[in-house]
């Protein structure tokens, strides 16, 4: 087993994902699930210990006010911290300067408060596109060496179907960058998203494993880049008024993270993305170049 597996977090309020968005959430609520989200992260950070292993945590900058501590936390504890944008707003709804505006004001303040560099960035939902392909000049610009925001995958919210795999060069329209997508298992000439999220609660535990020893077979370098989120951690959480598709996608199969994580975090040996970036770079490895273009 070959793949330099990555354990990433997206960390966020409940409140704050895609499905959420136009929801009337009373302050109350907020806060809860702010208390909710420092307690379910907490969880992580002791399932991580137990397995010596550090991990890549994307951040919303607005938590680096909210919860300074835990932030600092995470980082004593020797995990990667990366931006995952200021208040959770896909890139779709920014143009390029309000865009780099929100991206340095959540790398602002995580620096400030970690008092290190921050080089990573998520966007919330996959949200960097053919659409919003501008935002690789951003990223570069404001100093970022890394993305992981782009899922070689078909889906109605996100994905880029025809991306890499594994590792790349995304071109921007003047400016290009590393890219490290999550995890795909290459099936029937599609991607299946193996990745994390609901995938990881919809899907038998063997098909994440199964696309990390397909990774592995695979041209160098072989990186499996998974992803979760604290609230997909607390079953007991309150649930948020959604219907149908989304309320499913949501809550589908959230009793059995915990445990499904534990034996994930036993069978793979984890790196955080930013040793992985820095490996890359030293073996001088020739990664594919993909132009990510406006539809």
């Amino acid at each position: 087993m070959n793949t330099m597996a990555i354990a990433s977090f997206d960390i966020e309020e409940h409140h704050r994902i895609e499905a959420a968005v136009g929801l009337a959430i009373t302050p109350q609520l907020r806060a809860e699930y702010a208390s909710r989200m420092e307690q379910a992260t907490r969880r992580l950070m002791d399932q991580l210990a137990a397995q010596n292993i550090r991990g890549t945590f994307f951040i919303v900058g607005e938590i680096a006010r909210t919860h300074p501590q835990l932030v600092r936390d995470l980082h004593a504890a020797g995990h990667e911290i990366g931006s995952h944008s200021w208040d959770h707003r896909r890139v779709h709804r920014f143009q390029p300067a309000t865009f780099r505006a929100d991206l340095l004001t959540s790398k602002d303040a995580l620096e400030q408060t970690i008092g290190a560099p921050i080089v990573g960035f998520r966007a919330p939902t996959f949200s960097v596109m053919k659409e919003t392909a501008w935002a690789i000049d951003v990223l570069a610009d404001c100093g970022f060496e890394y993305d992981s925001s782009i899922f070689p995958v078909r889906h109605d919210r996100y994905g880029v179907a025809d991306a890499p795999r594994g590792p790349f060069v995304v071109v921007g329209p003047e400016r290009e960058m590393l890219e490290l997508p999550p995890l795909t298992y290459r099936m029937a000439g599609l991607n299946l998203p193996v990745a994390g999220g609901g995938y990881f609660r919809l899907f038998p535990v063997v098909m994440m494993k199964a696309g990390l020893r397909q990774m592995a077979r695979g041209p160098a370098p072989q990186v499996g880049m998974l992803y979760f989120h604290p609230w997909e951690f607390d079953p007991d959480q309150p649930r948020l008024p959604l219907r149908g598709l989304s309320r499913w996608r949501t809550y589908v199969g959230m009793r059995r993270t915990m445990q499904r994580l534990t034996q994930l975090l036993k069978s793979f040996t984890f790196h955080r993305a930013i040793d992985v970036v820095r490996a890359i770079r030293a073996a001088g490895y020739q990664l594919p170049r993909y132009r990510l273009a406006a539809a």
